[in-house]
Parts: C-alpha cells; sequence; structure tokens
C-alpha cells in the first residue's frame, strides 16, 4: 500500500526551485529532478516508519538547520555571524520545503558555503608567502565547535592566519624544507578551490538531506548512488583494501572503525580515531597531502589491488592534531575470513592452582548464509565454530572459560543468539520493540547446553550491537560474569531502503535510505541503548572513556525498559563478587599493564580536551619532543616489566616516520586484560568450591 502511495505521489507535477540570486561570477548548483523525488520517499519513509516517530514541525525545522551548518563548517572557520543571521529565516520553513520537496533553501545555504571556502582559500594562498614570527606568544584554537561565529571576513581573516601559521609550523617540526613546506600549503590550499568547482548537486543534496536524518538520530543516513556501491562493498568485505571504514570530521579523513581481519586490523599500527594526513603509492611513491580532500577521493587513493603497497602518514589520536605524524606501510588484500573466524587458546595460571583458563576470541558474529542456503554440511557461523572450540577445550582439561568480544562491533542477530544457547538451557535471548511498539523476542528454543562450567565474558567500549546482546543476556540469566569496560551502547535496528524501488523508472539513481526501525532490549527490560551492557567487575579504564560510544551522540535515542521477559535464571546461589573485586583491586594497584593503559587513556583525554595550541616554535617543539618522550617513557617501563628489553631511540622511529614499535608491545598489551580475566575468573571459581563446601558442611 505504501508502496503504491509513494508511485502515484511521484507523478505529481516537480516544480524544480530556483536558487536565490548569486554574483555572475558563480555558477549555482541546483537540485536535480530525482532530488525533489528522494526527499518525498525519505520523508514519507521517515513519517510512516522510524521508531523514533518524529514529526516535521517548526521545532524539527530549527534543529535540521543547526545541524546543516554543523555539518558544512564545525569549526566554524568559513560562515560569519552575518551569514548565520541571513539563514535565520528558514529557522520555521525547511519543515515545510521538505514536505513539498523543496531544496532552494538548502542549495541556497550551500552556494553561500561554497563561496565562503573559496574566499578563505584565497586568503590562505595570499598569507602563505609571507613570512611568521614564531616568537609571539599566540595561540589558535583547534575547536571552534563551540566558540562564536566570527563577527566578519575581518575577523576570519585572523582565524586564517592563524590556521596557516600553524599548517607552516607543523611542518617545520616535521623537518620539511622552505619550499617544501610551500609547495605543500599551496597544493592543500588551492584544493579547497578545486573541490569547491568540482561539487556537484549530488554532494549539496547528501549534506541536507543527512544533517535532516541526523537530526533525528544518529543512525539513520542516506546514501547517493555512488556512496549506496561503497557502502555495498564495504558490506560484502570484497573490496581489496586496508580494512576500515572511514568518515570525514574538520576536512580530515578520520578513521572511524578497523574491519577485524583486514590489513589494517592484522598490522596493529592504526587505530579508530587516527587522523589519515596523507596517502602514498608503494615503497618509494611520493606522499600526497589530503587534507581538505573529499573523503571518496582519499578512498579512492587507498584502494587498490591485492599485494599492493600503500602508505599512510597518521596523526594518532592520542598524539592531538598538534601532534607528530608517523608513517606506516600496509599490504593491500581482501579481508581475510579466517582472521574473522573465532579461535581458541588457554591461559595456564602460575602458583599453586595452575589453573587452565581457556579463551575463545570472537572478533564479529559471522554465518556463511551462502553456504547455509546450499546445505553444506561445512558452512562456517560464529555458533558453529564456537562449539568446536568449547569441545576441544573441554578436552585439554580447562577449568574455566573466557568468551573474549573486545572489539568486536556485532554481526548476524541470529548467531548472537545461537550463540547464548550454547550455555543456557533454552530461553529469550533479546526482545525487539518497533516504532509502533509492538514487542517480539528472539529465543533460544535448543535444550543443549554445550558448556556448564565457570564463565566469564570480556568486553570493552568497542563491544557493540550483538556483543551487547549476548552479554547482557549471559548477565540477565546470571550465567557468567562480565568484565571489562561498558559497552558501546549500540541498541537500535536499522534496514537498508532502496529508493529506487519505489519509481518506476529504474533509471534516476534514487540512492538509498537506512532506517532505523526498532530497538533491542534484554530480557529483563533493559535497553542496550546508550548506557551499554555495564561490565559486573570494570576495569579502571572505563571511568576514561565515559564518553565513548553511543554516549558521545548528542541526539541518540535515550535509554529505556520495557516489562521483563519470562525466563528462569541460572544462579549461583549466595554467591557474591565482593570478594572477587577486592582481589581485582588490589592485584591492579601494582599492575604495570594497567598503570600504562590507564596512563595511555588519560593522555589520549588530555589531547582530545585539548582546545588550543601554542604558536610559539621553541614551546611547541618543547611540547613535542616531551609528549614523545613521556610515551617512550611508558612503553619501556612496561616491556622492562613483562622481562622485555627497551626500544632503543633507532628502534622507535626511523628518518621517514614509520614506527618500529615492536608487535611483542602491543601483545603483551592485549594480554594485559586477559590475564586479569583469568586470575579473577580463578578467584570466581575459588570462591564457588568454598561456598559449596560449607554448604555441604552444614547439619
Amino acid at each position: 500500500m505504501l508502496k503504491n502511495y509513494l508511485i502515484g505521489l511521484l507523478f505529481l507535477s516537480i516544480a524544480t526551485p530556483l536558487l536565490a540570486a548569486l554574483p555572475a561570477s558563480s555558477t549555482p548548483l541546483e537540485p536535480l529532478p530525482q532530488h525533489t523525488i528522494s526527499t518525498r520517499l525519505i520523508t514519507q519513509f521517515i513519517n510512516d516508519y522510524h521508531y523514533k516517530q518524529t514529526e516535521l514541525t517548526n521545532q524539527q525545522s530549527k534543529l535540521i538547520l543547526e545541524k546543516y551548518l554543523t555539518t558544512l563548517d564545525p569549526n566554524r572557520s568559513f560562515f560569519t555571524q552575518q551569514d548565520i543571521n541571513s539563514f535565520e529565516r528558514y529557522q520555521t520553513t525547511l519543515d515545510d520545503a521538505l514536505k513539498r520537496g523543496d531544496l532552494s533553501p538548502a542549495f541556497d545555504i550551500f552556494q553561500r558555503y561554497s563561496q565562503r571556502r573559496i574566499e578563505r582559500a584565497d586568503y590562505a594562498l595570499s598569507r602563505l608567502p609571507q613570512t611568521f614570527d614564531f616568537t609571539i606568544d599566540e595561540a589558535l584554537t583547534l575547536d571552534r565547535s563551540e566558540s562564536s561565529w566570527a563577527v566578519d571576513s575581518t575577523a576570519l581573516d585572523e582565524i586564517w592566519r592563524k590556521r596557516v601559521k600553524n599548517d607552516v609550523l607543523n611542518l617545520m617540526l616535521a623537518n620539511k624544507e622552505p619550499d617544501d613546506i610551500q609547495e605543500v600549503l599551496h597544493k592543500r590550499y588551492q584544493r579547497i578551490k578545486t573541490h569547491v568547482t568540482q561539487t556537484q548537486a549530488e554532494d549539496a543534496y547528501e549534506y541536507f538531506i543527512n544533517a535532516y536524518l541526523r537530526s533525528i538520530e544518529p543512525h539513520t543516513g542516506y546514501f547517493s548512488p555512488r556512496n549506496s556501491e561503497n557502502f555495498k562493498i564495504n558490506m560484502s568485505l570484497s573490496l581489496e583494501g586496508i580494512g576500515a571504514v572511514l568518515r570525514t570530521a574538520d576536512e580530515m579523513t578520520t578513521v572511524q572503525k578497523i574491519i577485524p581481519g583486514g590489513p589494517a586490523d592484522l598490522s596493529q599500527q592504526i587505530h579508530a580515531k587516527d587522523r589519515i594526513t596523507g596517502v602514498a603509492q608503494g615503497e618509494q611513491g611520493e606522499m600526497e597531502d589530503v587534507v581538505g580532500w573529499r573523503l571518496d577521493d582519499v578512498v579512492d587513493l587507498i584502494r587498490g589491488p591485492k599485494d599492493s603497497i600503500v602508505r599512510l602518514q597518521l596523526l594518532p589520536k592520542e598524539s592531538g592534531l598538534d601532534g607528530p605524524s608517523r608513517t606506516i606501510t600496509l599490504k593491500r588484500n581482501k579481508i581475510k575470513l579466517e582472521e574473522q573466524q573465532a579461535k581458541k587458546s588457554i591461559i595456564e595460571l602460575p602458583g599453586d592452582s595452575g589453573k587452565k583458563i581457556g579463551v575463545i576470541s570472537i572478533p564479529t558474529f559471522y554465518m556463511d548464509f551462502e553456504g547455509y542456503r546450499r546445505g553444506d554440511d561445512d558452512y562456517r557461523s560464529t555458533t558453529r565454530d564456537t562449539l568446536a572450540l568449547i569441545e576441544a577445550l573441554q578436552q585439554q582439561g580447562i577449568d574455566g572459560l573466557i568468551i573474549d568480544l573486545r572489539n568486536n562491533g556485532g554481526g548476524s542477530l541470529p548467531e548472537a543468539v545461537a550463540l547464548t544457547g550454547l550455555f543456557i538451557k533454552k530461553g529469550p535471548v533479546v526482545q525487539i520493540r518497533d516504532g509502533k511498539g509492538k514487542i517480539k523476542s528472539d529465543d533460544d528454543t535448543d535444550p543443549l547446553i554445550a558448556y556448564l562450567g565457570p564463565l566469564a565474558v570480556l568486553v570493552n567500549r568497542y563491544s557493540a550491537s550483538a556483543s551487547e546482546i549476548f552479554a547482557g543476556a549471559i548477565q540477565d540469566y546470571d550465567r557468567g560474569v562480565i568484565i571489562g569496560e561498558p559497552t558501546y551502547g549500540k541498541g537500535t535496528v536499522q534496514t537498508m531502503v532502496d529508493l529506487n524501488r519505489y519509481v518506476r523508472s529504474k533509471e534516476l539513481g534514487l540512492g538509498q535510505l537506512k532506517l532505523t526501525m526498532a530497538q533491542f532490549f534484554r530480557v529483563n527490560g533493559d535497553s542496550t541503548q546508550h548506557r551499554g551492557v555495564i561490565p559486573d567487575i570494570q576495569f579502571p579504564t572505563a571511568e576514561q572513556n565515559a564518553k565513548q560510544g553511543e554516549r558521545s551522540y548528542d541526539n541518540a535515542l535515550p535509554w529505556a525498559t520495557i516489562e521483563p521477559a519470562k525466563f528462569t535464571p541460572y544462579r549461583q546461589a549466595g554467591f557474591q563478587l565482593n570478594d572477587v573485586i577486592q582481589q581485582h583491586q588490589q592485584r591492579i594497584t601494582t599492575n604495570s599493564g594497567f598503570e600504562f593503559l590507564l596512563a595511555q587513556a588519560e593522555q589520549r583525554h588530555i589531547m582530545e580536551d585539548k582546545k588550543s595550541v601554542t604558536l610559539l616554535k621553541e614551546q611547541r617543539k618543547q611540547e613535542r619532543k616531551q609528549l614523545e618522550e613521556s610515551h617512550d617513557q611508558r612503553i619501556n617501563t612496561f616491556r622492562i616489566s613483562q622481562g622485555m628489553k627497551p626500544l632503543e631511540d633507532d628502534e622507535k622511529v626511523d628518518e621517514e616516520g614509520e614506527s618500529k614499535e615492536h608487535e611483542s608491545t602491543s601483545d603483551a598489551l592485549k594480554m594485559v586484560e586477559l590475564q586479569e580475566t583469568a586470575l579473577i575468573l580463578s578467584d570466581i571459581i575459588d570462591r564457588q568450591k568454598t561456598t559449596a563446601l560449607s554448604k555441604l558442611k552444614k547439619p
């Protein structure tokens, strides 16, 4: 019925609106007919099917305008207060324009934005050849997102003078020659103008329509026809590249997510929130500065054939925007599915207990749907592989089992349900509520329990979605102890809508809508949304990550509750974790690994919260030196505590800036939390035995 209605809607007369008058030198972008069609489709889907049930009102119109301006100019470096004042007329009209499919206000604002970008680039190019005095005590505000808009173009000139000065200083501190600095920055600022001239109507439309969708909640979005293809490639994991999801933030390409099993993941040299400032081809190719580039252009540079080399220049997340960069080398490859599969290991604890703790690491919840449909006997899935690993570990005589879900961003919901079923007899695993309030539960119906022994689930701030469903169910059933950091808090369900299915002409290229349609709830009635799963025993790094995940979005759907499902908990009667928590806290006070992780987290937050940077060359040089020395000292203190040799100066970074930090350091750091989890589980086993014996002795 909806489809017929929408098809009828599309054959109404469509008038393409005109833009406001512009200088003769500008060539204004105009919305295309398909943009009007897409807009009407999208607003109808949002109205009828979005979980949040948001109406287009004057209040929503104001939010859309704010989100659009923030999307275009997040650091308030292009628009002036005069521009913002001129846009106020749209505060209460964007809702009506969206309902009509009228995109003229959006394109009017975008055209002004394009003009301002050219003006700023022209100013930067004119200022670049002039000399700077780096002995003047002044600072550049790095984060202007909460600053007032510049009063006028003169105020913007001052902001950009400091920005150009900072760009020059950064390259000076990277030991670039003056001519090279001029060349790199001239290309960077000229590229701003080039990108403006290359911008198409599709780009302007995507900016605006996503501002509208993101004003509702963070996970609803629009993909243009080109970006729809990129999304499909990412989801199929068939692209030959580095295995990283990228996004643009403040004109810099930022790593949003590392895909398990990809070259980036296996290298252990690049992480979420790292910023990519340069890309080079092969071992000797020239490093191309990509600051200010369009995201799809950066992606095209990074992509390439299997086994070819790409070098990336990074600003690590812990270094901040003004910190030293480093270069890493990656060999492009397809995502290795075998690297995404569950793997087992055993931790043999020292001391009198001699306990053997089994570990099953699950990077993602996967299933070979094609093999399943074909009826293959050996098709791979998280649950099937984990079952085989459990059987193998039990044959090796383990005393307890850890399921390691750190950095597991989710995947197949049925697999999360089936995996839970390996540890409980049967019952509901997750409840799902749609936008109409209808609730259904996904249940484990198989009474088989693959493992009855002591169980711990290790999670961190990047454990999301299906990982949270599994961890939440294990916690609700009291089947095991959850250890680590509060999880990501992504508790909503999205579906992809191909807009082309709702029109007769398939040549329009309408793109796709990612639509939030439902919300997950645990069997105890709590949502996993926003709060995530709170571990029974939290590591000290949890306090350092309060702003991570869903909690960092200003308009994320809130935590909520529904009625609990009917389920029978698996209880250890009379057993409390208080003593176990106390033992854990005593251990980590002298644990060099946790000391290092805490220090790293604290440093990262200091850099993330840093609002400004000095433009005094010597002071900046000293600050950078202190940052590097403190990091190196922390690394070596940790290595020595683990019986490893400290890294020499020439082992840390070579003359090209390539990281030489040994994989042994990363491997040892991974084991810090895992080893402590094993000790916690050992303490639990001992407490359970003590509780059981005390009951036997009672008359």
